[in-house]
Order: structure tokens, then sequence, then C-alpha cells
């Protein structure tokens, strides 16, 4: 039996509560979009950029309220970079660098491979955890540190 991609395994896990279809965009720089309950992906994307595009657009349905197409305003700024978050936290969060640890990653390449994400995705995860956590956390046993579009994973023994 054929072991599922991640991209299927979250359609799988939201599909009483969304609708997910694949749509040929006429424009290339559209990845998805959310609305009432139904989510469009672009259909000429990578599975793995679809992946970072599903959790986007469900962190949208998580987390946002009404059109928010407009980046000048503040509030819709807002509501894309919580949706953003939520999928950061969905996709990866800080077991995600503790399991590319121990499965031995050792660049952006190997962990966003083994996360099954992009390597943009990831990098914009370090980052944006980065601003949340700033330059370290410490978590269960380990210490996550933060850098500039890198990540560093250290076990703690006791």
């Amino acid at each position: 039996m054929r072991k599922l991609t991640k991209y299927e395994e979250i359609i799988g896990e939201y599909e009483h509560n969304v609708d997910v279809i694949e749509y040929s965009f006429r424009s290339n720089n559209i990845k998805g979009l959310y609305s009432n309950g139904v989510v469009a992906i672009n259909n000429k994307l990578s599975t793995t950029k679809k992946t970072g595009t599903i959790a986007e657009e469900l962190g949208h349905h998580h987390t946002s309220s009404g059109d928010i197409i407009d980046m000048d305003s503040t509030s819709n700024r807002k509501q894309e970079l919580r949706a953003r978050v939520w999928a950061y936290d969905k996709l990866i969060n800080l077991q995600g660098f503790i399991d590319a640890f121990e499965h031995h990653c050792t660049n952006l390449y190997e962990t966003a491979e083994f996360l099954d994400v992009t390597e943009e995705f990831l990098a914009d995860t370090i980052n944006a955890y980065m601003h949340k956590y700033g330059c370290y956390i410490k978590y269960k046993n380990y210490v996550i540190e933060f850098g500039f579009n890198s990540v560093n994973v250290i076990k703690q023994y006791n």
C-alpha cells in the first residue's frame, strides 16, 4: 500500500470541514484561495508546494474572516500572517525540527525533504519562529536554535 503524501493526509484530515478542489488559475502567481469552506489549489503546483499552500489556506479557514485579498490593509496583512503561522505550526512545529534532527538531517534541503515541505516554506517557518521565540527555545530535552534560514538542534543530556 502506497504511503500518503503530507498533502493527501491534510486533505483527509479536513475533508469533513472543508472542500478542496484543484483548479487551473489563469495567473501562475495564485497558489490557492479560501472562501466559505472551499479551498482552491493551483493544480500546476508540485505536490510539495501544494502541501504548504493547503496548510496556509486551512489557516485562513481557522483564523481569518471576510475578504482579505487587499494587502494594503494592515488588518488583512495581520490575518494573512496568522494563517501562515497556523500553517507553520501545522506542518512543522517544534517537534518537527527535533524529528528531523533525530533523522540525521544536516541541512535545509534534507530537513525540508524529510518534513515534506519546500525549502522556501521551511525557511519561512524558521524565520517566523525566530521572530516568535528569539534565537533559541528550550523544548523538551532539546535546545532549538534559529538563525537566518537555518536551524540547529542540540540534545540535552541530564
